[in-house]
């Protein structure tokens, strides 16, 4: 192993309870050891999940969120028992690979829930979510310490918690954490004075508007997390380690309206001078540990950051927050184990918090260890697979149902988390297979398939492989889309497969294949504008095409904001021009991801014309525009750039022995390309 990264595998202690190294799997929705979006049970696939993972040389195991009071059926945790006789038997396999697990218990999300579109009308309406409640209780899930809107869904007020309540909960996470304890788990882990949610709510201002003991002043506000943890310690000792998930500074500027890096704003939220008081007053109340990082859900981006964020964008405020207890500090947020290793040495952080990255490889701590860093599949932050959680005008929550019941999946890795649907198994018939098209679903295809024991050659137009994702993966923002490339470049390598460069394929009759699989992508859409061809296609720009000083972006969806983004970080000047309603209006873009954007660009003034199409591009170089009223508008630009979605464009129809993947298929994200890459080369 690199002398580098020795820091990160020294031991710790929380408490009297020593990790054996400095790598913190942190908590992701969807892996709850109890379930999620079903009634409260031990999860089998959660606990292989996990179970794989800490024999992977992870040093401590947080699984995701357990809410104390079930989401459905509203059954309290501590009242399954059989649930916590199979959690012990587990605990006893567990302690085998040498690593420890806390479980994270959770009061709620108060105005955070994300309300499922379908469900908005059971949050608006007493008498329908009366009706639900015995299965799923919305304005229970929805109850905040004061009347607030929610996050999610604009129209929908969340209730006031009552007092009675917040007594229940107190004393449902002191017994849960003694069942917890008695089933062998090494600590809990309280959730949270964090990103939010309902605990975090009542801690600030702006979100606390209670005129009783649990709000007002500062003592008042953060009562609640502290009768939570005095309880626990009465319940289980004040041995037993009880963990705080917290965010340092709330970087929240109002309601939906989250604070960018290095933007000068006034803070509603938790600002640095009070977290320096509370993070030594949760201390005192009991708290062993600071599960640390920023944000809340009006800021969601600093929790959950998307490429945009700078690589460890948190550990500035955690290491500050240090110096003012006298616990252990993780920090969490695009962590890299390089600039981890060197603060843990530094003595600015304890441990470092990883996530996501688990998900797409679960052998990374491994790599690391056995010098396989080129080896090592990043995590690109799309969110895609873990969170695809979108929001946007007139849509709460646009995941559907199955996709927030298995948030912890993974766009680059579909056996992340998927009950061995997607497990690789050796083909009863070794076959050639010839694949065209050396795009991203072309590559997973030729990999899988290889693996599988078939016979591949890649054929590539062009002289390198990668296809559209060479230039996805072109702004300065997308280092980790690059290493993507590298990454994937590298496995074909490693494999043996054959590609034929620079090898334009007409006629598939030519082949000696016994299957083909055709991933030729797609081609941009053509809008029917007047003078259109004065314009530029999104490819040619990422490909390198020279704009001028102000250029409009017609197509306001991800690529299109992603273009302005990259436009206004190279000192120009963009305009995005949108038929919709808003910015990034689609499914599948987690809200972390489009609310970093659509605050940039408020934020920075970029000029955005919603409900808005183009007429013509003038022959002066200036577009006119019309609203959705019939108001026109002319502006005075030097390049349009159009970004309004593809078509699929393959080179043969499907049949028997031919097989079209990607965009070629189906224009989508690279979940989609990926997933269904997958499920073809496991048929082959």
């Amino acid at each position: 192993m690199n002398k580098i990264y020795e820091p990160l595998f020294t031991p710790w202690k929380i408490g009297n309870v020593e990790i054996k190294n400095r790598i913190v799997l942190c908590p992701m929705g969807g892996t709850s050891l109890f379930g999620w979006m079903k009634p409260n049970h031990f999860d089998k696939q959660s606990a292989e999940f996990f179970m794989e993972r800490a024999k992977q040389n992870v040093g401590l195991i947080i699984p995701g969120i357990a809410p104390i009071k079930d989401l459905i059926g509203g059954r309290w945790l501590y009242q399954n028992k059989k649930m916590f006789e199979e959690l012990k038997e587990y605990m006893k396999e567990f302690h085998k690979t040498g690593a420890k697990l806390f479980v994270q218990l959770t009061a709620g999300f108060g105005r955070s829930f994300s309300i499922p579109d379908m469900m908005v009308p059971m949050a608006k309406s007493k008498f329908l979510n009366a009706l639900m409640k015995p299965i799923c209780d919305v304005r229970y899930l929805c109850a905040s310490p004061s009347e607030l809107p929610s996050r999610w869904a604009e129209d929908v007020t969340c209730r006031e918690i009552t007092k009675k309540e917040i007594e229940k909960m107190i004393d449902a996470f002191a017994k849960t954490a003694k069942l917890c304890m008695d089933a062998g788990v090494d600590g809990v882990e309280i959730h949270a004075v964090h990103e939010g949610y309902l605990l975090d709510q009542f801690t600030t201002k702006y979100t606390n508007h209670r005129t009783d003991e649990y709000g007002g002043s500062f003592e008042n506000r953060y009562r609640f997390p502290v009768e939570i943890v005095k309880a626990i310690k009465d319940a289980c000792g004040k041995d037993y380690p009880v963990s705080l998930r917290y965010s340092v500074v709330s970087k929240t500027k109002g309601f939906c309206e989250g604070a960018l890096p290095g933007e000068s704003y006034t803070e509603v939220g938790r600002d640095m001078e009070e977290s320096e008081k509370a993070a030594k007053y949760l201390q005192d109340a009991g708290y062993d540990m600071l599960d640390a990082d920023n944000g809340t859900y009006d800021a969601w981006y600093w929790a959950h950051p998307p490429a945009y964020m700078p690589m460890n964008c948190n550990l500035e405020d955690v290491s500050h927050i240090k110096k003012f207890v006298d616990i252990p500090v993780v920090c969490a947020g695009r962590m890299s184990p390089v600039t981890a290793a060197k603060a843990i040495k530094d003595n600015d952080i304890d441990a470092m918090g990883v996530a996501r990255q688990f998900l797409v490889d679960g052998e990374w701590v491994t790599k690391i260890m056995e010098d396989r860093i080129e080896d090592i599949q990043p995590c690109i932050c799309c969110h895609n697979g873990c969170f695809p959680m979108s929001h946007y005008k007139g849509i709460s929550n646009g995941a559907t149902m199955s996709e927030t019941a298995h948030m912890a999946r993974c766009a680059l890795n579909p056996t992340t988390m998927h009950n061995h649907k997607f497990d690789i198994h050796p083909a009863n018939k070794k076959k050639k297979i010839a694949v065209i098209g050396g795009g991203v679903g072309g590559i997973e295809v030729a990999r899988i398939a290889t693996l599988r024991g078939h016979e591949v050659t890649i054929y590539e137009k062009t002289d390198k492989l990668g296809g559209v994702f060479i230039q996805a993966a072109a702004p300065s923002f997308k280092e980790k889309d690059k290493q993507l490339l590298t990454w994937y470049r590298h496995q074909i390598e490693k494999l043996n497969i054959k590609v034929e460069y620079n090898t334009e394929i007409t006629d598939i009759s030519q082949l000696d294949a016994d299957e083909i699989i055709i991933a030729t992508g797609s081609k941009a859409k053509r809008l029917p504008i007047e003078n259109i061809d004065k314009s530029i296609e999104a490819i040619d720009y990422l490909n390198g095409a020279d704009v001028g000083k102000k250029v409009a972006i017609i197509g306001g969806g991800l690529t299109g904001c992603e273009i302005a983004y990259d436009l206004y970080l190279r000192g120009k000047e963009p305009v995005i021009i949108e038929a919709k309603n808003d910015l990034i209006a689609v499914k599948g873009v987690c809200l972390a991801n489009s609310s970093y954007l659509r605050d940039f660009f408020k934020t920075n003034k970029v000029p955005v014309y919603l409900e808005s199409t183009v007429k013509k591009i003038n022959d002066d170089g200036s577009i006119t525009i019309i609203s959705s009223s019939g108001e026109e508008t002319t502006l005075p630009v030097d390049n349009v750039i159009v970004s309004v979605g593809y078509n699929p464009a393959p080179i043969a129809q499907k049949s028997k022995h031919v097989h079209i993947v990607g965009d070629a298929h189906k224009v989508g994200n690279l979940k989609t390309v990926i997933w269904q890459a997958w499920e073809v080369a496991e048929k082959l």
